[in-house]
């Protein structure tokens, strides 16, 4: 198993399949980044040399932001919408869908335990 940013990638996919596995790279940015360094597309992950993780990774520290940091802005982005008391924030304080989703059925089992919403009326 190669080791990128410090996360293992599955040896046995392809190179492209394998780097999506990395937090922030998807399959538009996996094509994009083998296309950079001049690899082959189709090769296994665990076909690369030492060589070719070093580019891999000073390519990804340089000129993305994946892993940690991505994780961190998306954190430091949710508690500064809650602390504005935006609405988005608040649907995430509560544990309710953000972005319009409907929650008359689906919302509250998808998230754990039961959470009433105001308004909704008892049946008789």
């Amino acid at each position: 198993m190669p080791r990128v940013i410090g996360i293992d990638i599955p040896g046995k996919k392809r190179l492209i399949i394998s780097l999506t596995y990395i937090h922030g790279i998807g399959p538009k940015l996996a094509e994009e980044l083998v296309e950079k360094l001049a690899l082959d597309p189709s090769m296994r992950a665990q076909q690369l040399t030492e060589e070719d993780i070093g580019r891999i990774n000073s390519i990804l520290q340089a000129e993305y932001t994946v892993e940690g940091d991505l994780r961190r802005q998306v954190q430091n982005n949710i508690k500064r919408l809650i602390s504005i008391q935006a609405y988005r924030g608040m649907r995430h304080r509560v544990g309710l869908p953000v972005r319009g989703q409907r929650t008359r059925c689906n919302a509250r089992t998808r998230k754990g335990k039961k959470r009433t919403i105001a308004g909704k009326k008892k049946p008789a």
